[in-house]
């Protein structure tokens, strides 16, 4: 019993800490100095980002696997120091591997094998709480097989040193590490009109890591006219943009190299630029976002001419992603902080990862269980409403949305073992018998 208990105790710690903040603002941190976006020490970014991407780790000079990551404005005790101040006020600081000029690609085992070791040093020496997959340009392409059963090495190795980056951190740390990916749209949506080259490279990844990735925030900017679901064609900076390529990854789409199943709402954030000059296009103006994120959440009408599949929206989208806090916070391109008060006003709250509300909980019985749990909660109808059930290497293996206070959970598929609920940011371990 004590064994049990003490690896109960450790799974509690474990889910706890490694949580997805909801709702979420995801900004990447530039770790430069740019004369219109300049330097930010890490520990002064604006409140409001609950997520951090430090960008980047890149390849060492003359190769294209071996990774590293150089702090540029200050000394590596000082940031490690700055992310750790950051994570103490309830925040996730990951690191974000490649980027626009970084091409990265792992052509056999060999690689592989060093690309996992490097980043595994990368992640433990700073303290990250996660990596975020920012691979662009050369680094993905197919040249045959299937979403599903990929040929190409850089794609297949790819796939494997995450796993292996992962399980290795899982080991380690006993949490799971945060996976996040920033794919242009080019190689998500750009499968739909044809399979191959950069043309939904991104998928194979994204349909084989999906049970371990906490959020796809797909870069809507810097993107040629693209297809939705519906057939139609769509172009950036637009409120169509963003409601059709955001059902795409959630309702899936077909291309050549198979159907993309579609990933829950919960896992998918907006990616924007914070401002004009932020991107080379795809910069939408604030009421445009704020009227496609409504209709998206099913609290606005429709702004345009797309028609979401889904009747009433995705009420548990996870956020907003932007490049770059660096451009989010000057006054020379758009207002300061303009990204930042959008969201507010969008969610109808500060983001605040530190505060909880203690009337806010929900119970499970019995404990152990056989085939069925039941579930009372003291949670209102707007709230986040999934049920999350995870086994004890961290893997989703059930999700359902709650539609009454108290409910029965079927759980007989479940094989013995120690499991841990998630329900609106809370957490408690059973025991399946």
């Amino acid at each position: 019993m004590y064994k049990i208990l003490a690896t109960a105790f450790i799974l509690l710690s474990s889910f706890a800490f490694s949580q997805i903040p909801n709702p979420a603002l995801v900004g990447y941190w530039q770790n430069w100095n740019d004369a219109n976006a300049p330097y930010s020490q890490l520990d002064l970014v604006d409140s409001r980002y609950n997520i951090i991407e430090v960008s980047f780790a890149v390849p060492q000079a003359g190769t294209d696997y071996k990774m590293e990551f150089i702090p540029d404005q200050v000394s590596q005790s000082t940031l490690i120091t700055q992310i750790q101040a950051l994570q103490s006020q309830g925040k996730k600081v990951l690191i974000s591997m490649g980027g626009a000029t970084a091409p990265i690609s792992l052509s056999n085992s060999s690689e592989r094998d060093t690309f996992v070791s490097t980043m595994n040093n990368i992640i433990n020496t700073y303290g990250f709480d996660g990596i975020d997959i920012d691979f662009e340009g050369s680094s993905l392409s197919t040249t045959g097989g299937t979403i599903s059963a990929p040929v190409d090495a850089p794609i297949i190795n790819l796939i494997d040193a995450v796993k292996q980056i992962m399980s290795d951190y899982y080991v380690s740390h006993n949490k799971k590490l945060l996976l996040t990916m920033a794919p242009e749209t080019a190689f998500v949506h750009g499968g739909q009109s044809a399979y191959g080259g950069i043309w939904g490279a991104y998928l194979p990844v994204i349909d084989a890591l999906r049970d371990s990735l906490d959020i796809l925030q797909v870069q809507l900017y810097n993107s040629g006219s693209m297809y939705g679901i519906d057939g139609n064609i769509y172009s950036q900076g637009t409120a169509d943009f963003i409601i059709a390529m955001t059902e795409a990854v959630i309702q899936g789409f077909n291309t050549g190299g198979g159907s993309f199943i579609g990933l829950p709402a919960n896992k998918i954030a907006i990616g924007l630029p914070a401002c004009p000059s932020a991107a080379g296009g795809g910069y939408t103006n604030v009421d445009s976002v704020k009227t496609a994120m409504d209709y998206l959440r099913g609290t606005g009408p429709k702004p345009g001419t797309y028609t979401l599949l889904q009747s009433g929206g995705y009420p548990t989208l996870l956020g907003m992603m932007t490049w770059s806090i660096n451009w989010d916070a000057v006054s020379t391109c758009g207002s300061t902080y303009e990204y930042a008060d959008n969201f507010d006003v969008i969610f109808n709250t500060p983001t605040n990862t530190q505060s909880i509300d203690t009337k806010k909980s929900f119970t499970i019985y019995p404990n152990p269980a056989n085939d069925k749990i039941y579930i009372s909660s003291t949670i209102n109808g707007n709230d986040n409403r999934l049920l999350k059930i995870y086994n004890s290497i961290g893997e989703n293996v059930l999700s359902r949305m709650l539609t009454s206070d108290s409910e029965i959970i079927n759980i007989e598929e479940l094989t013995s073992g120690i499991y841990m609920i998630c329900f609106d940011s809370k957490s408690k371990v059973f025991i399946k018998n």
